[in-house]
């Protein structure tokens, strides 16, 4: 049994002695490129839900790279406070048109008589009468 243990180890430190003599020649891990952001955000149009949901961060060796999460953030930051302010503009501009018609309700109505210009209303004479260039007043 002495005898079989220690063929056994020479086997072994043999097979390792060759494996690292013969492999010496080629790089044993290749250096491998760090990975990129694919699929950033669009640049040329607003950023949609079908966007975010595909956006795959590259993992690094502790974790998300930094600067793609950071651009990533802040691009869909920009993007929220941009919505954001177009919805306060629009809300305002609602809420000034309720305004005006709740304080004018005949705002978008057709008024029942239009009142006369002054230079459009009925002369008088001044004798009381209707001038002569009138139809009644021959």
């Amino acid at each position: 049994m002495f005898w079989f243990l220690l063929l056994a180890m020479v086997v072994v430190v043999a097979a390792v002695t060759l494996a690292v003599v013969g492999g010496g020649r080629s790089a044993i891990l290749q250096d491998v490129a760090p990975e990129q952001l694919t699929d950033p955000l669009p640049a040329t149009r607003p950023v949609g839900r079908a966007d975010v949901e595909a956006l795959r961060l590259p993992v690094a060796v502790r974790g998300y790279r930094m600067t793609d999460v950071d651009e990533a953030l802040g691009r869909l930051g920009a993007e929220l406070a941009e919505r954001d302010a177009r919805i306060a503009e629009l809300e305002s501009a609602l809420a000034g048109a309720q305004a005006t018609r709740a304080g004018r309700p005949d705002l978008l109505e057709e008024p029942q008589e239009r009142p006369r210009a002054p230079w459009q209303a009925q002369e008088q004479s001044p004798g009381g009468g209707q001038r002569p260039d009138d139809e009644d007043g021959r």
